[in-house]
């Protein structure tokens, strides 16, 4: 599973390395609503929670699935804009004036998303234009509950009164608690972008993807980007360009705008919490099915205590040694196990490293 971007006739002046304002007023957003996705920021999470006043946090909960459940593409505008190679703007109002200039059909669609109701990656009706569509989109958001179904009931009867709530809402988490983080966070979001963008002019768009995230990989013969996530979707640049976009806030989500007609999005963390690559999720699936077997869970219990032979483990365990090398070549081909040698010996041992970093592993790859 994977999304796939067509780059075909991109040409290089045409990506972009930018961040943006309102893309990472969303993720804040998303922190205080799911702390648990980010460890990092229970500091800051429950500083700004003690001091929200009470009425916005209200106003938070109105509509907290644009920004909780899904990562809404009304968080990045100018993706939607005609030519499709907007860029964001240098301030959150800038940002938002770019919020504006959406037509009412691509800011419904947008803001509905969390109800899965239309389509994405192709052509679809508009919930604004389509009878069927629009019905679809309330009955989904009903399912959802009741705050999810009143707020897509009046994005539907009156989105103009929908945009402006938003923009007021945004405005004042900007002055809440959102221009406080950005003072801090831009200088280092910038230069990240200096640093991915000086990669490109030298070293090309495979060398600034790969320090984008080891997720992230180009063929530059199909010209096709890939981006390693649970999750199948494609999209194309066309005549238009590609953004890349440094998130402070946004770890461990690596998120890409892929919605038909708009310009391609990679919303990336500019640092790990953690120095190691993430593996792929086809690696990481290996490693979860590899530790399901009680047989390997047993093998496990001694190899993580010591390193042994294959023959004391078939002697441990009470089985043969064929039986237990089929079990040892499952743990090392999902990478799990150390092996060295020791005279005529070949010695087994858990790397206990990986195995630790399994949940934070699972949580970066289902969230990425």
């Amino acid at each position: 599973m994977s999304v796939r971007i067509d780059i075909t006739g991109l040409r290089p002046e045409r990506v972009t390395v930018v961040p943006s304002p309102l893309a990472e007023l969303c993720m804040a957003l998303h922190a205080l609503s799911e702390p648990g996705h980010h460890p990092g920021l229970q500091g800051w999470v429950t500083g700004v929670t003690a001091r929200l006043d009470s009425h916005l946090a209200d106003r938070m909960s109105e509509a907290d699935f644009l920004w909780r459940t899904t990562f809404s593409d009304l968080f990045m505008p100018f993706a939607g804009l005609p030519g499709r190679t907007t860029l964001p703007g240098a301030t959150l109002a800038e940002d938002l004036d770019l919020l504006d200039k959406l037509s009412d059909e691509q800011f419904v669609d947008a803001a509905l998303e969390f109800t899965c109701a239309l389509a994405y990656s192709t052509p679809g009706s508009s919930a604004l234009s389509d009878a069927g569509t629009c019905r679809r989109a309330l009955d989904l958001a009903a399912a959802r509950g009741p705050r999810q179904l009143r707020f897509a009931e009046r994005l539907l009867t009156d989105p103009p009164r929908i945009r402006a709530w938003l923009r007021g809402f945004l405005d004042d988490c900007d002055e809440a608690f959102f221009a406080d983080a950005w003072s801090r966070l831009r200088h280092q979001l910038a230069a990240d972008a200096r640093h991915k963008t000086e990669l490109l002019r030298r070293k090309g768009l495979a060398e600034a993807l790969a320090a984008v995230s080891p997720a992230v990989t180009l063929d530059e013969e199909a010209a096709r980007i890939t981006v390693d996530k649970l999750a199948d979707g494609r999209t194309t640049t066309g005549d238009g360009g590609l953004l890349l976009l440094p998130t402070s806030f946004g770890w461990p989500h690596l998120s890409v705008l892929h919605r038909y007609g708009w310009q391609p999005v990679l919303h990336y963390p500019v640092a790990s919490q953690d120095p190691a690559d993430p593996p792929s999720v086809e690696q990481l699936a290996l490693r979860m099915t590899a530790l399901s077997h009680p047989v390997r869970m047993r093998i496990c219990r001694y190899l993580g205590r010591s390193a042994y032979t294959t023959s004391e483990l078939a002697q441990a365990h009470g089985v043969t040694p064929p039986e237990i090398s089929r079990h040892l070549a499952v743990l090392k081909k999902a990478g799990l196990l150390i092996t060295r040698r020791r005279g005529r010996y070949v010695l087994h041992q858990l790397d206990v490293t990986v195995v630790a970093r399994l949940g934070s592993d699972f949580l970066e790859g289902i969230l990425r």
